[in-house]
């Protein structure tokens, strides 16, 4: 079976996480890993590329260490015997912090991203299409890891295909809000791939080709609050954005909004001072109807990272928070296309923004 070009995300996989990578690495092929670094007393986590689950065989084993300083080794294991190690004395992962890892898939190398800046390149040393299993374990937590095929481009906007390593009890649809598919689409279809990332770094870093549109960084030490940035394309349905941050210690709120013009589409509000995540839409200035309910306690807390993920689909927004689904939220603004900029404000300070 080929690769099917759609994306396909695991959320709040658990640790060891193994996953079957449909048809096999193909070149173009890029995989994400978000999650956090655990603060308990272990030294290593791995992500390892390997042919089946019995781990004799591995094409790619990253391996970063907590150790003599912190580095991270390279290596291949070829019928149970690694090769010669390649290391790099610098460690990219603090502990307790959120990262976003990317290896991209090329027809010379696997080349990794952490946290949008360019790593490291390791050259293959067997046939990297025999790889058809993924592997993470050692002292993390994982938040997603995604799968998708930079190199094709959909006639369609892709269908959305997010897979939940736990059980998941949606909210019950409210009375009187069937959903309803997008009044206006948009004219041409919206590409797989226009992703750009923002990264807090001291160095401007360099991102993975992309055939959809010219890579951005944010190359500021920290960003700027309240944080504005453009939603490349808009929202249609398998678009997916993610942000990772940390609750100031004495936060009172702090809110994420995807706007339309001067229309607020999406208001996220978490609000300690009331302990509720308040959601609304804001059209023409004037605020429609909360809502406020949950399936779980808060998921923020003061002085601690966090994750959001919200994916677009036909009609609703789905949010999950550190990997568990929180909520949907139903369309009230039909033009998706449209909902093309995201905000950012209150007590808060973000690492990481994909939008």
């Amino acid at each position: 079976m080929a690769y099917s070009g759609a994306p396909t995300t695991y959320l709040n996989p658990p640790i060891p996480f193994s996953g079957t990578i449909e048809g096999g690495l193909q070149d173009g092929l890029q995989i994400t890993v978000s999650g956090t670094i655990l603060n308990s007393s272990g030294t290593r986590f791995s992500v390892d590329f390997q042919t089946s689950f019995s781990g004799n065989d591995i094409a790619f084993h990253f391996n970063p260490r907590f150790e003599e300083g912190g580095y991270v080794v390279c290596n291949t294991k070829l019928n149970g015997r690694w090769g010669p190690e390649e290391r790099k004395k610098e460690l990219p992962f603090q502990k307790g912090v959120p990262f976003h890892l990317c290896f991209l898939v090329q027809s010379s190398d696997f080349k990794v991203m952490v946290n949008g800046s360019l790593f490291v390149q390791y050259f293959h040393r067997v046939p990297f299409h025999r790889v058809d299993t993924l592997c993470v374990n050692g002292s993390v937590q994982l938040f997603s890891v995604s799968f998708q095929n930079t190199r094709t481009v959909p006639v369609q906007p892709a269908f959305s295909m997010v897979q939940f390593s736990q059980p998941v009890s949606f909210p019950p649809r409210l009375k009187g809000r069937r959903p309803k598919p997008p009044s206006v689409r948009p004219a041409n279809p919206a590409p797989i791939t226009q992703t750009v990332i923002h990264t807090v770094q001291s160095v401007p870093g360099q991102m993975f080709p992309n055939p959809a549109i010219s890579p951005m960084m944010y190359p500021h030490p920290a960003y700027p609050m309240p944080f504005i940035t453009t939603i490349p394309g808009g929202l249609y349905p398998s678009k997916s954005i993610v942000l990772s941050g940390t609750v100031l210690p004495s936060a009172q709120r702090f809110h994420i909004n995807l706007c339309s013009g001067s229309h607020i589409a999406f208001h996220l509000n978490p609000r300690f001072d009331e302990n509720a995540v308040v959601r609304n839409t804001q059209i023409n200035n004037s605020w429609g109807p909360e809502e406020r309910s949950l399936p779980q306690k808060m998921p923020f807390t003061r002085g601690q990272s966090f994750s959001v993920w919200i994916l677009c689909e036909g009609h609703c927004l789905k949010v999950a928070v550190d990997g568990q689904h929180l909520f949907e939220y139903y369309h009230r603004l039909q033009n998706l296309p449209a909902i093309n900029r995201l905000e950012v404000g209150g007590d808060v300070q973000l690492t990481h923004v994909q939008t």
